[in-house]
């Protein structure tokens, strides 16, 4: 064991912390993979070695960055981010005991791999963006959003860590006046210029980040740290090359002025297209470029409108996006198709350079309001079964189903109601817009031509297209226009037998995998509505009878802060699927549990 001038494997902090290897090093000190003799686990230590060799005043400055990293991290409560275990004090000097992650960095997989598929990128981008939100909610903003901060871990998991220059609402600043930290080319345009950051500029830094996944290398590096900010303030990063549907979203979360990007709930959903290889419409109205023709402003969702200015228009407040009726879902009619904008002569995503420093442009207001939504898509028929989601139910319900009845009695959770608005929606199709009325979980009041709200008997409230009608199936509450064929099913669970809705999912999946011809599109946890246990599922499977031939659904789960399980769950021929996806997505946003 070393003494108190040095550290290495073998010491022993706090009288329970064994380090065992280096597995990190930066500028300011050294993760180790230690093993707490106490609980019998790993965990990683985090040692700030910089503080051995600076004067003082620096010392303390360091010092109050590591409590403060660990007062931040503990305030947020998600699965994205690394959990801190413990704070303790050894050779004068504070170290912070983590949650340890079995993988590699995004900067290490990038160096080994050379680039990131742009899906597997975008699957990246969306945990971020998940536990960016939940930060955020917290008052945290991480301030150094980098591929070395994100972390990959072996089981799939994707986590964010390090905030040791994080910002703190309600904190008083540690940074001295002119300090500029963070990593430059990781580091938003108005925080070069000296400006206050806030959200907008953690998710350009998650821009930069994930342009660097698919590209190989950093957009704004330069030869110099001043060459570096100027680029970063004045200039526009080359298209990215190899983004495919991710394209749109980077070039969106990099504009120049944090009022022009997208919001963290805008960004989920764009990553969430762009995962399931559909170039995200909605990231098109964040894109600066000119258009070249002099036809009328087409009004399919999700294309900007007004003349041929190259000025991209930001989409109103609670306009939902998707393709208008008739178009094919991801390819809305008179919008150029492909993995984003491509540059012309002049047009504003030419690479230029200008006099430092440079303030960034302004965009225009404005959107075209979507078309009326299509009438109802289809859905599968629910059958048997009483009571909430138990596994004795699904088991007879699925033996039911594959005997010959509706597979989908088997998305019966019990009881009737059920709650949510989008956090990423996974699947095919388009997805909603932004919230427009700025409470936390509430969806616009607006409800699309083509549909109404309906206040339900059992509390809760939605919206449903014309035509659908209610009934009760089971205890379970269906909204159909066909007898189940389309159909929309919310259950309520007051007190559900799974610690988060992703477990309650995992074990209803491994059921219906051994009972019918299931395939996975889509399952994960995600943030929904700042409710950090939720999970979305996206499935296909052939029905045998009542409806037969091939059919797709999604549900979404979450669990509510009093410890209710809400699903909300729809299906339809396969045919018909990307109607009902977009009729999924403006059934979550405008959603209305019971009581909200």
């Amino acid at each position: 064991m070393e003494h108190s001038q040095g550290t290495g494997a073998g010491l022993l902090l706090a009288g329970r912390y064994r380090l065992v290897e280096s597995i990190g090093r930066g500028g300011m000190g050294r993760v180790w993979r230690a093993h707490d003799e106490v609980l019998h686990r790993v965990v990683a230590v985090k040692e700030l070695t910089a503080g051995r060799f600076v004067a003082e005043a620096d010392r303390l400055v360091l010092h109050a960055r590591t409590q403060k990293e660990a007062r931040a991290a503990a305030r947020i409560t998600h699965p994205g981010v690394v959990t801190v275990h413990d704070v303790l004090e050894h050779d004068a000097r504070p170290w912070i005991v983590m949650q340890f992650v079995d993988g590699p960095s995004l900067a290490d997989a990038v160096k080994e791999a050379g680039t990131i598929e742009p899906r597997e990128a975008a699957r990246v981008g969306l945990h971020v963006v998940g536990a960016l939100r939940a930060a955020h909610a917290a008052g945290v903003l991480h301030r150094d959003v980098k591929p070395g901060n994100v972390l990959l871990a072996r089981d799939g998991r994707v986590l964010i860590t390090d905030f040791g220059i994080a910002a703190i609402e309600g904190d008083s600043t540690i940074t001295r006046t002119g300090e500029l930290v963070g990593s430059i080319d990781y580091l938003a345009p108005e925080r070069v210029r000296g400006g206050d950051p806030g959200p907008a500029s953690d998710l350009w830094s998650l821009g930069a980040t994930l342009y660097t996944a698919v590209e190989g290398t950093s957009p704004f590096r330069r030869t110099s740290p001043i060459s570096t900010m100027q680029a970063v303030v004045g200039e526009e990063p080359p298209p990215p090359a190899h983004a495919g549907p991710l394209a749109a979203v980077i070039v969106a979360l990099l504009r120049k002025d944090p009022e022009q990007r997208p919001r963290a709930d805008e960004a989920e959903r764009m990553l969430l297209d762009a995962m399931e290889g559909r170039s995200p419409q909605t990231a098109q109205a964040y894109v600066p470029t000119q258009r070249m023709d002099l036809e009328p402003a087409v009004t399919t969702t999700g294309t900007p409108s007004g003349p041929a200015t190259g000025t991209p228009s930001r989409p109103a407040t609670g306009t939902p996006s998707g393709p208008a009726a008739g178009t094919p879902s991801g390819t809305p009619s008179g919008t150029a198709t492909g993995p984003g904008p491509v540059p012309t002569a002049g047009s504003p995503l030419t690479p230029r350079t200008v006099e430092w420093p440079d303030p960034a442009g302004s965009g225009t207001e404005g959107f075209t309001p979507p078309p009326a939504f299509p009438a109802p898509g289809p859905r599968p028929a629910a059958s048997a079964g009483k009571g909430r989601w138990r596994s004795a139910v699904l088991t007879a319900v699925l033996a039911a189903a594959v005997a010959g009845g509706a597979v989908f009695a088997v998305m019966q959770y019990g009881g009737g109601g059920g709650g949510g608005e989008p956090g990423p929606v996974a699947s095919s199709g388009a997805t909603p817009g932004p919230t427009a009325d700025g409470r936390k979980g509430v969806a616009a009041d607006e409800v699309p031509a083509g549909w109404k709200r309906v206040d339900d008997p059992a509390g809760f409230s939605l919206i449903v297209p014309e035509g659908w009608k209610r009934q009760v199936e089971d205890d379970n509450i269906d909204y159909t226009p066909d007898r189940g064929n389309h159909r929309l099913r919310i259950s309520i669970d007051p007190s559900p037998d799974f610690d988060t809705p992703y477990a309650h999912l995992l074990d209803l999946e491994k059921t219906l995998k051994k009972r019918m011809d299931y395939q996975r599109v889509w399952l994960n946890q995600s943030t929904y509505r700042d409710h950090v246990k939720s999970a979305l599922w996206e499935f296909t499977w052939t029905e045998k009878q009542n409806f037969p031939g091939p059919r797709h659904a999604i549900d979404r789960l979450y669990y509510a802060d009093d410890g209710t399980e809400y699903a909300i769950y729809m299906t339809s021929p396969e045919s018909s699927w990307d109607t009902t996806r977009e009729q999924f997505d403006l059934v979550v946003q405008h959603w209305r549990a019971p009581g909200t």
